[in-house]
């Protein structure tokens, strides 16, 4: 989420179902994102939670519309206590006041100790996923190694999948042009930077099958209808455990999205929010989500206490984090509105 996230983040993130909720005054209301992914959250975050504290949670989910918590806060109507967004989404909500600022000695812990450190203002990190290249090995003995492969129409003929956002793939784009992974974010900050990978973009722009849900690119990689797609590693990963498919991941110039627990200004539950969060973002709870989903621990010391099979599948790995390509935040906070408005336009021509 982490959306990028990315998805996604990172995020990055994946675009789901609208808001559910059951409503109660006495219980502390908790809103991620949906799937497999808040099933996971349930056992190994909520669960334990109310186990442990006695308190009573009620959980939403939503797809990351920031009209949601701009119309509560605008008409005071704050039902949401705690809700997981992604990192340039926190930014804009945080300057635009509709998210509190966070008080760190309230929630009793250490920022130094978290990774993530953009965006700490009004939200607390709680995990680093990933939007990876990845391919079928049972369709693709021989695949691809790096993101230039992925523009590379000749060496590897056939649609590819890639996620309908600027997010990402403007980034990719620059790193299949020639630009080294660490001046990304310097070139993309410039009018011909845009123009740049947007240029690339058409490269490939009629190879493409748009995906827009996260569940979708597993499935277009089962169905042969391409032959590699941009996809969110957690995704990924349970297709393989649980699916029994033979997906790899390509671990190069991975899209970081960091996921981030912020409070909607006005929540009703503040106290709540704070033990929850901080219970949350615990190590043993941040560890415990990895036995469910391969999303990195963001608070450092959860690290040694995740499994070593599992450590392989988590973008915050050492050796990942080396080809680990960080969107600038702030970048995205600031110009994503517009480069969306301008991405919808250059898909339709």
């Amino acid at each position: 989420m982490m959306v990028s996230g990315l998805a996604v983040i990172g995020l990055a993130a994946a675009m789901l179902a609208p808001a559910k909720l059951a409503f109660a005054d006495n219980r502390v209301t908790v809103i991620s994102s949906g799937g497999a992914y808040q099933e996971a959250l349930r056992k190994s975050i909520f669960e334990p939670f109310v186990k442990a504290t006695g308190s009573k949670l009620a959980e939403g989910q939503w797809s990351f519309e920031l009209a949601k918590i701009r119309a509560m806060v605008e008409t005071n109507t704050v039902s949401w206590d705690v809700v997981e967004s992604y990192g340039s989404m926190v930014l804009k909500m945080c300057d635009e006041g509709i998210i509190e600022k966070i008080d760190w000695k309230k929630l009793g812990l250490d920022r130094t100790k978290f990774m993530g450190s953009v965006g700490q203002e009004c939200g607390v990190p709680t995990q680093i996923n990933a939007t990876i290249l990845a391919y079928d090995k049972d369709k693709l003995a021989n695949g691809p190694k790096t993101i230039t492969d992925l523009f590379d129409t000749t060496k590897f003929p056939g649609k590819r999948g890639l996620w309908k956002s600027p997010i990402g793939n403007l980034e990719w784009a620059l790193i299949a042009d020639g630009v080294p992974i660490n001046e990304i974010n310097k070139v993309l900050n410039t009018p011909d930077g845009v123009d740049r990978a947007f240029k690339k973009l058409d490269t490939i722009k009629k190879d493409v099958i748009w995906w827009s849900a996260g569940a979708q690119p597993p499935q277009l990689l089962a169905d042969g209808q391409v032959v590699m797609t941009a996809a969110f590693n957690g995704r990924i990963y349970d297709a393989v455990k649980n699916g029994g498919k033979h997906f790899e991941i390509v671990w190069d110039a991975q899209v970081a999205g960091w996921a981030y627990w912020v409070i909607p200004k006005g929540s009703p539950r503040q106290d709540d929010a704070y033990k929850f969060i901080a219970f949350a973002v615990s190590p043993q709870a941040q560890a415990d989500l990895t036995r469910y989903m391969p999303y990195g621990p963001a608070n450092i010391d959860a690290m040694p206490l995740v499994d070593p099979a599992i450590l392989p599948q988590l973008a915050n790995a050492p050796d990942h984090l080396e080809r680990a390509l960080e969107p600038n935040l702030s970048f995205w906070a600031e110009h994503g509105d517009e480069l969306r408005q301008r991405f919808t336009a250059w898909l339709a021509k």
